[in-house]
């Protein structure tokens, strides 16, 4: 049996304004000030006193755990819960080549273990090909959109380069789907998905996609505020920053990441090399006898920094390069859900525009507009929620990443410092 995931640990729950940069020139710097709407942005009624809706037009429960209200609440219990607390654990393992007539393809087997009532039995074992994952993105960016949806590994690989049915490469896109279910998973709200339901449980996955090819129109239908055409005049100074620190933080990832390619191809380049300069010296003590045992001891120590520096490659390969892409696809994800939230403020702004311009006294404000405030709000409140959830996750995984490489680095040295 899988043994159950151990959630990450948390820092505790801070607010977006108390995160320090990790990237600034000073720590204390702060990620701007709190959002406060203009004037002309606000209107005359109670939050608490209206239905919000989501912004496919679906009604939320505040009671639900897919409520903006309880999201933040819901994001720092769940830092604190316990393995023994969890209600859900997804394991993804045991890949599997299958060679067909029309192609070659790689299953995983998906283990899923639960309490929850959504769930029919308290087990599942499905297989599941790279497809079925993209699958499942993009059905959760779909319901999801207000929600920063967990990264998938890129799907293509230069060919000739990486060969995408090798054991390394295979087992190394294991370990990001694994990744990939454990972050939803976690998720206070994504877990609760009815596709995410599906994927887990279903025998039969290709029935559920032909189903939601033909719900493309409603679907459509309902996500045309992200494509509305309409321009925000600006964008809120909280969420100016975050915008900011993202494209900081993609380029400083992107220059550690080329960085870090170019150091691994030197040093499997230098190995080459240094495979070949061992067995020289060898051959010569062979010849030379009274240099035989200081020609051998030079060889066998060659052979030594052989293994250390073939083992510090393929750990900055499979556990350090993976981690850096991996987090420059989440800092994509998150642009993209803040240009969404752009959006519809801009729809938003346009909309009251439009009710001004009617010269009534006091006119009363239509459905619509209500409507795109409640959007405006959920997509504040989820974002706000999700960035300090996604905060708080990447300065665990890069604290152990780089902890990690620290100590596979002075590995290395003591083995060929050995004498």
């Amino acid at each position: 049996a899988a043994s159950a995931p151990k959630p990450l640990p948390s820092s505790g729950p801070k607010s977006l304004r108390e995160m320090p940069h990790p990237l600034a020139t000073s720590s204390s710097e702060e990620m701007g000030p709190a959002l406060t709407p203009s004037p002309d942005l606000l209107l005359p009624r109670s939050i608490a006193d209206k239905d919000l809706s989501l912004p496919n037009g679906t009604p939320v429960d505040t009671s639900s755990p897919a409520s903006s209200s309880s999201l933040l609440n819901r994001l720092q219990l769940d830092d604190d819960l316990d393995v023994e607390t969890r209600d859900l654990f997804v394991t993804v393992d045991d890949p599997k080549k299958h060679v067909c007539t029309m192609e070659t393809y790689i299953t995983y087997r998906v283990t899923t273990k639960t309490t929850r009532a959504e769930f029919d039995l308290p087990e599942y074992s499905v297989r599941r090909r790279y497809q079925d994952f993209d699958w499942l993105r993009n059905k959760l960016e779909e319901s999801q959109p207000t929600h920063l949806i967990p990264p998938l590994p890129e799907k293509f690989v230069v060919k000739g380069v990486v060969d995408r049915f090798s054991e390394e490469f295979v087992e190394t896109r294991r370990k990001a789907l694994d990744k990939f279910l454990k972050r939803i998973t976690d998720h206070p709200v994504l877990s609760f998905n009815e596709h995410f339901n599906v994927f887990l449980t279903a025998k039969d996955l290709n029935a559920y996609k032909k189903q939601g090819m033909a719900l493309l129109s409603k679907m459509g239908e309902s996500v045309k505020y992200v494509t509305g055409g309409y321009k925000l005049r600006s964008r809120p100074l909280e969420f100016a920053a975050i915008g900011d620190y993202l494209d900081t933080f993609s380029l400083k990832l992107g220059t550690i990441d080329r960085i870090a390619q170019r150091i691994i191809k030197e040093q499997l380049e230098y190995l080459v090399e240094l495979r070949e300069y061992g067995p020289v010296y060898s051959t010569w003590g062979g010849l030379e006898v009274e240099l035989s045992e200081p020609l051998e001891g030079v060889s066998a120590c060659v052979g030594n920094c052989c293994t250390a520096l073939e083992e510090l490659s393929e750990d900055m390969t499979e556990d350090f390069l993976p981690v850096l892409r991996e987090y420059i696809l989440y800092a994509e994800s998150m642009k993209n859900v803040l240009k969404k939230r752009d959006q519809v403020q801009a729809e938003y702004e346009a909309k009251l525009e439009a009710v001004a311009l009617k010269r009534e006294d006091r006119p009363k404000v239509p459905a619509d507009v209500e409507k795109c405030q409640d959007r405006v709000e959920c997509f504040n409140a989820d974002l706000k929620a999700d960035m300090e959830r996604w905060q708080n996750n990447k300065r665990q995984d890069f604290r152990q990443l780089l902890m990690g490489m620290a100590d596979k680095n002075i590995q290395y040295y003591e083995k060929v410092c050995v004498t």
